[in-house]
């Protein structure tokens, strides 16, 4: 196809770009903490906004199939664009912490535009290889996730809407790069009409239900651990003082470590297989899960330390196989619902996760709690043997 070896590095750079947004506000928010006296755990409510908002907007792409009916890269560029200015109101001065969620909230809404439509544009250009190429992708997201960090730690002589201007600027270079450099896939089949349940009819399939369970399980996890670095971090700085970390530039790192991982599974995944390669992975995540007790606030700082990094790659390793089995069991003329709505339950989930690990973490818990995680991989590899046991029934 001509032009092919340009259009998957434009769709991944765009992603990054835009992604940035996601934790924007987690980046800087030790300082709007300062600036409006508000509490530390205050982080989990202003993630679980960016969720909430992801969520809502996830189900109203879905049911009114945004993604199947319109130019998919016009989609992305017009929630870029809009996402990037509702992002700069976090700039404005006297915002009080109301109007901070709302627009964190609305952040996440049009984010709905961007991640899932992303995967629908790379499925629509990339049938052969699909999970090489989500593995790309999915590692941008990462990346942009992770980005603010790092923007945070160069930036931290400078005045911290610094970080919300750079990421707004680069959401509207990425939604221009998608719409101007990547034109409609080859294999796109655009949904002639509304149908208002027609996101509900992609579960009727037993392969896709496996595929969406096993991603609901990872997502449990994913967020939560991302969530809770820069904490697991912080509390290990206050538990040995004389320990020097920098938080903003660690948590970049070993959130972006998953970025590696996912390009890794991505290219195993076409030797061993995309399910192998996501029950592999689960299941390592489950791992650090259950050892984390053993590990957390570890008298060695280079244990812990090594520790978190192999827990952020195999914690996002799975997520482009997921999203591969989700994509190829999909109805071609619903793909992007159904991505879309698989995402919108995903990311229910991580809102439960964070919030009652937020609820229940204390001082006294806080090396034994994030044993929980655990739970959303354990139900995930259980959906994923149920439905190998009912195609060796089957056949």
């Amino acid at each position: 196809m001509k032009n092919s070896n340009r259009i998957l590095p434009v769709i991944v750079i765009s992603q990054f770009f835009c992604t940035s947004l996601w934790f924007a506000g987690n980046a800087i928010i030790a300082d709007i903490a300062r600036q409006l006296h508000l509490e530390p755990a205050y982080l989990a409510y202003l993630t679980s906004a960016v969720q909430s908002g992801f969520i809502l907007g996830t189900l109203v792409f879905a049911v009114l199939s945004i993604a199947d009916r319109f130019s998919p890269s016009l989609v992305f560029l017009a929630c870029a664009v809009i996402a990037a200015v509702i992002n700069l109101g976090v700039s404005i001065q006297g915002i009080n912490s109301s109007t901070l969620l709302l627009l964190r909230f609305m952040t996440g809404f049009f984010l709905a535009g961007i991640y899932p439509v992303g995967m629908k544009i790379a499925s629509d250009h990339y049938q052969q290889g699909l999970g090489k190429s989500l593995g790309y992708l999915v590692g941008a997201l990462v990346l942009g996730t992770a980005f603010p960090h790092l923007l945070k730690s160069l930036m931290a002589a400078l005045p911290w809407r610094y970080v919300v201007f750079s990421t707004s600027a680069l959401s509207v270079v990425g939604g221009l790069a998608m719409f101007l450099m990547v034109p409609d896939g080859p294999y796109r089949k655009p949904g002639q009409k509304l149908n208002l349940n027609g996101f509900l009819q992609s579960f009727r399939d037993s392969k896709f239900r496996g595929a969406a369970f096993g991603y609901f399980g990872h997502m449990w996890e994913l967020y939560a651990f991302w969530v809770f670095v820069p904490v697991m971090l912080t509390a290990y700085k206050n538990r040995h003082p004389g320990t020097v970390i920098n938080v903003s530039l660690l948590s970049f790192l070993i959130i972006v470590a998953g970025s590696v991982s996912c390009v890794f599974s991505g290219l195993i995944s076409r030797r061993l297989g995309t399910k192998r390669m996501a029950v592999i992975a689960l299941s390592l995540s489950c791992f650090c899960c259950l050892v984390s007790p053993l590990l957390l606030f570890n008298n060695s700082v280079v244990a812990f330390i090594a520790f978190l990094f192999i827990w952020s790659m195999a914690v996002i390793a799975d997520s482009p196989m997921f999203s591969t089995l989700v994509a190829q069991y999909a109805p071609e003329r619903s793909k992007g619902t159904a991505l879309t709505i698989v995402n919108c339950i995903g990311f229910s989930i991580t809102i439960i996760s964070i919030q009652l690990i937020n609820a229940l973490r204390n001082e006294g818990n806080a090396q034994c709690i994030y044993i929980l995680l655990a739970v959303g991989p354990l139900l995930g590899l259980l959906a994923l043997f149920k439905k190998k046991q009912q195609a060796i029934i089957n056949s």
